[in-house]
């Protein structure tokens, strides 16, 4: 009897670690299981790079013309050269001049690219219309009035201009000094039209290498198409737009390829078309009499420094939303007869800090003083010859 119970505590001891080496097997199984998984997507990804390495490289082009009997002429970027080559009549219905499309070694098309932009030219497009509205904006009613007939009003009521057979300026550049307000009128524009905005400094198209600036031109333009409505700004345009001289260095030949290229391409666009260009610049005194022509920039219009009046409107656009005290804005106007209006927003602001130094419950009129001698010591306020 005992020997009968011996053999069955034996045999139930023995089922026990069968039971557990079964567990301890199926764990093994199952980690190796998970490691070949990990090891057979390593082996797909090195045959995915292994494959790609002795595929041929493709190289980019644009579509100039889609011609007869399923011919394409079409020019490679970077060295431009051009070719023709053949295309199925399905891939041929599909292609449009400007269509860019990668193609082998043997010239031949293998699949559309669609439009790829520098990434320099996409971060300049605005994702949403600036929040600047005109009522933002002090003074300048006139200015405003032409700004807006030149560029809002082609965008917002083109059949006002088709039904009196007007052409409208086709782009308008603002000059004055600096701070006036020129960039504000231009986001205040965009706002109103429900526009794409694509705003960029003139300095942005200067580069080191030849065709580089042109070709970013060539993008930004293209973009505005795609994006219309749409309204180009260029601020600091003398940077690319100065006077031609002929000092024979490459830098300088640069920068003049890339104005001949900005010039022809502002002279392909329609008056009456759903692209309008701005630009914005100090010193008029520099820029080429090309870009000045009629044509090209028809309506040049001087952004003067505020008077009284604006002056007046601009301060209480600043304090409208600060808790203000007793406050004699009179006396701030007076005191800042050669002040631009970031002059006076500088103060205004100033203002603010020297009530939040001291801890009031609001700006006092002394906050105010102290910020117009402080800001009276920057150049705008001194002296605005050299802008004039």
């Amino acid at each position: 009897m005992d020997d009968t119970v011996s053999s069955q505590v034996r045999s139930e001891t023995d089922l026990v670690k069968m039971n557990l080496e079964l567990q301890e097997l199926r764990a093994q199984q199952l980690d190796l299981k998970v490691r070949n998984e990990n090891l057979q997507k390593e082996v797909n990804q090195l045959r995915r790079e292994n494959a790609q390495l002795k595929r041929m490289p493709l190289f980019v082009a644009s579509v100039v013309e889609v011609m007869g009997d399923g011919e394409v002429y079409l020019r490679q970027q970077g060295n431009n050269q051009e070719y023709l080559t053949t295309v199925n009549e399905e891939l041929q219905k599909t292609l449009k001049p400007g269509t860019k499309v990668a193609v082998n070694n043997a010239l031949s098309v293998v699949k559309i690219i669609g439009s790829v932009f520098d990434a320099r030219v996409r971060v300049m497009e605005l994702e949403a219309s600036p929040d600047v509205t005109f009522e933002q904006i002090g003074g300048l009613r006139q200015e405003i009035e032409e700004v807006r007939e030149a560029v809002e009003y082609p965008l917002t009521r083109p059949e006002v201009f088709r039904r009196l057979g007007v052409e409208p300026p086709k782009g308008i550049l603002l000059h004055g000094p600096p701070g006036t307000g020129k960039t504000l009128i231009a986001k205040a524009v965009a706002h109103q039209a429900r526009a794409t905005f694509i705003r960029m400094s003139g300095s942005e198209l200067v580069h080191k290498f030849i065709g580089e600036g042109a070709q970013l031109v060539r993008e930004l333009f293209q973009l505005a198409r795609e994006r219309a409505p749409s309204i180009i700004f260029i601020d600091e345009i003398d940077a690319i737009a100065s006077m031609r001289t002929h000092d024979g260095t490459s830098g300088s030949a640069e920068v003049q390829r890339t104005l001949m290229q900005l010039l022809a391409e502002m002279d392909g666009f329609d008056n009456r078309g759903d692209i309008r260009i701005m630009a914005a610049t100090n010193r008029l005194d520099m820029l080429d009499l090309a870009i000045l022509r009629p044509g090209r920039f028809d309506r040049v219009l001087r952004i003067p420094l505020p008077d009284e009046g604006a002056r007046r409107e601009i301060l209480k656009i600043h304090t409208r939303s600060m808790k203000v005290g007793e406050v004699d804005l009179e006396d701030l106007v007076k005191g800042t007869e050669s002040g631009t209006g970031a002059d006076l927003q500088a103060i205004c602001r100033e203002a603010g800090m020297n009530a939040v130094r001291r801890g009031a419950d609001a700006v006092e009129q002394q906050d105010f003083t102290a910020a117009l001698a402080k800001v009276r010591s920057e150049p705008s306020l001194r002296d605005d010859r050299m802008y004039r």
